[in-house]
């Protein structure tokens, strides 16, 4: 099963105690970047909530940000931080008398100073609003899963798509390779018969460089490994876990190979389907950044 590390999932509730808005949020990353914003009342709460998500969602740049709003009390209430502002109006009554300037209109100056107004503290969560809270995040956390899931099926079509033009390429190979081999063979035996009429060669270098030179060209086992390879990543991919990492030391293993077979090929029609492989398994690669 394949997962993608993009996700949403957001829920909302109104009712006589409170209005609550919850958005969970995930994209791509190599690691769990988690970001939470839930409100000063429930900030006790933040390791509990942290590692819950760390638990459903294991990996990515998750933000979840909550918006609880009681309507029992006017926990919004605003009030006047009086001591501040009255050293404000000291102050500039102080430097309009010193420069002697209209002093008419201080009060209003000094309400508009930093600081000058302050937030009533709320009371602390109470453990039905808690309750309330840890749901709404369970659910929005179980909607953004589902979505990664449901990108995750198009992500799997479109890595098994790139898996099977791979597979396609390497069965031209494969079709092509003997008429390869056969025409190096028949340009070493014109070469040896020259050396032969010559008669002027070390015979056991020769037979060492022979050998040599046909290993050199041999892509047999490259392309067995590369099937292998192939098989391997279809099998993870029907895993019941999402396991992108080891999609991706798959992934390199296979352009080893797809590679290898591309330097000992030496042959213009094949270095074509080398290419086409390539750029396959480049789609692969940049598919798998967003798989979990």
């Amino acid at each position: 099963m394949i997962k993608s590390m993009t996700g949403y999932g957001a829920i909302q509730t109104d009712n006589d105690q409170h209005s609550l808005t919850v958005e969970v949020k995930s994209l791509n990353s190599k690691s769990l970047d988690l970001f939470t914003k839930i409100g000063h009342i429930f900030s006790d709460k933040e390791i509990e909530i942290r590692n819950y998500i760390a638990q459903q969602l294991e990996r990515g740049k998750i933000s979840v940000v909550v918006n609880y709003i009681r309507k029992t009390e006017a926990e919004g209430r605003v009030k006047i931080n009086r001591l501040l502002v009255a050293q404000y109006y000291h102050d500039l009554k102080e430097t309009a008398k010193l420069l002697e300037a209209d002093s008419s209109d201080l009060l209003r100056l000094a309400l508009a100073m930093p600081d000058a107004y302050e937030q009533a503290n709320p009371a602390p969560a109470s453990e039905s609003e808690w309750q309330a809270v840890w749901e709404g995040i369970s659910q929005a956390t179980a909607l953004c899963d589902a979505f990664r899931t449901k990108e995750g099926k198009v992500l799997e079509e479109m890595l098994k798509g790139s898996i099977a033009a791979i597979r396609s390429q390497l069965a031209a190979i494969d079709a092509k390779d003997p008429k390869r081999m056969a025409h190096i063979r028949e340009k070493i035996r014109q070469q040896v018969s020259e050396l032969i009429e010559k008669k002027a060669f070390d015979e056991n270098r020769f037979e060492q460089e022979l050998l040599f030179y046909a290993e050199k060209l041999d892509i047999a086992e490259e392309k067995v490994r590369l099937k292998s390879h192939l098989d391997y990543f279809l099998e993870v991919m029907e895993e019941p876990i999402s396991n992108g990492k080891k999609l991706n030391f798959i992934a390199q293993e296979m352009g080893r190979e797809i590679n290898t077979i591309g330097s000992k090929a030496n042959d213009a029609a094949l270095q074509r389907l080398v290419v086409a492989m390539k750029e396959e398994l480049e789609k692969i690669k940049e598919q798998l950044n967003n798989v979990l």
